[in-house]
């Protein structure tokens, strides 16, 4: 089992219920947000983002472990939290210079982990890009970048989250065919790269290690037989000693909820969610149209629901962190 602080672990406690399995509600969306609402027809401001965040949070937090938030929009969404709801904070820029080749990471202009500890966070959340198979001179920069994160957080005693999103620098199209085939190998090598004790990353949240609309008996096309799916969920669970926990990547409430069934009858032992779009997306256009009168009664009937259903799923299927870390 891994060692950590008695602070860390403490920290880590708050992001999680009794049960030791973090029912995290993610709405650390900045860009993908501002998308989303022009999409519904309404200017995506700086009050606007924030105001919608709020509801979010006020709406859904006593039903979720912890929440992620950015700092750029989310501080007032923080302290409208239930109390019992624990706070995490994203440290990277929303997106990626396009200009450039290797989705470079970046980091909050004017933030710092010690400056997110400050904001009450319980732990900080980092993004990273990142594509097992791109150039050494690439990969290297991501590296030594996820080393300087690690190193803030063991020097604030704060939990480093590390989000890790897989890609392909030849497929445009992870949602492609093409891509689902050469994901597996994307998402279980890189993380076994960041499981090593040098990035002093505490908690992984990443994909699901197949695109579940092409397994077998879940979309019109199957690149993967069913027993191939289960492989590679228990091949992931297999790949780190860390606890880690499963990102919703913009998919159904439904879908999200029976790939999670899949995981466990797989032997997967993921250590909760943290759950964005699956959740509220849907509530953005209410908001956008109509209000926040109509945005709080989806929230209060769909959200919730979204995520009650959700929660009676991972008492199910979710494994403790508690059974992968101690303190030292």
């Amino acid at each position: 089992m891994r060692k950590i602080s008695q602070e860390k672990y403490r920290k880590l406690e708050n992001t999680a219920n009794n049960e030791g399995v973090i029912g995290a509600l993610a709405i650390d969306q900045r860009g993908a947000l501002k998308k989303m609402f022009q999409a519904a027809g309404k200017a995506a401001d700086q009050q606007t983002i924030e105001a919608f965040k709020r509801l979010v949070s006020e709406e859904l937090t006593p039903y979720a472990t912890s929440i992620l938030l950015d700092p750029e929009y989310g501080l007032p969404a923080s302290k409208a939290r239930a109390e019992s709801c624990g706070l995490l904070l994203a440290y990277e820029k929303t997106g990626y210079d396009t200009t450039i080749p290797g989705r470079l990471p970046d980091s909050l202009a004017v933030w710092s982990a010690k400056r997110l500890k400050e904001a009450g966070a319980d732990a900080c959340k980092f993004l990273l890009y990142y594509d097992v198979d791109e150039a050494d001179e690439i990969n290297e920069q991501k590296k030594a970048y996820m080393e300087r994160i690690g190193s803030e957080c063991v020097a604030e005693d704060l939990p480093f989250f590390l989000e890790l999103v897989s890609y392909d620098a030849e497929i445009t199209d992870s949602s492609s065919e093409e891509y689902a085939k050469v994901k597996p190998k994307k998402v279980i090598e890189m993380m076994k790269e960041f499981s090593d004790s040098r990035y002093n990353v505490d908690v992984l949240k990443v994909e699901v290690p197949v695109n579940m609309n092409f397994v077998e008996g879940y979309g019109e096309t199957a690149c993967y037989t069913r027993e191939e799916a289960l492989g590679y969920f228990k091949e992931q669970s297999e790949a780190t000693d860390l606890p880690f926990i499963f990102l919703s990547a913009g998919v159904s409430s439904q879908l999200f909820r029976e790939t999670l069934r899949f995981a466990k009858e797989a032997g997967s032992t993921f250590n909760g969610v943290l759950c964005g779009r699956a959740t509220w997306a849907n509530g953005v256009e209410p908001y956008a149209v109509s209000g926040e009168e109509t945005a709080v009664a989806w929230l209060q009937k769909e959200g919730r629901k979204n995520i009650e259903e959700l929660n009676e799923v991972l008492a199910e299927t979710a494994s403790a962190w508690t059974d992968k870390l101690v303190v030292e």
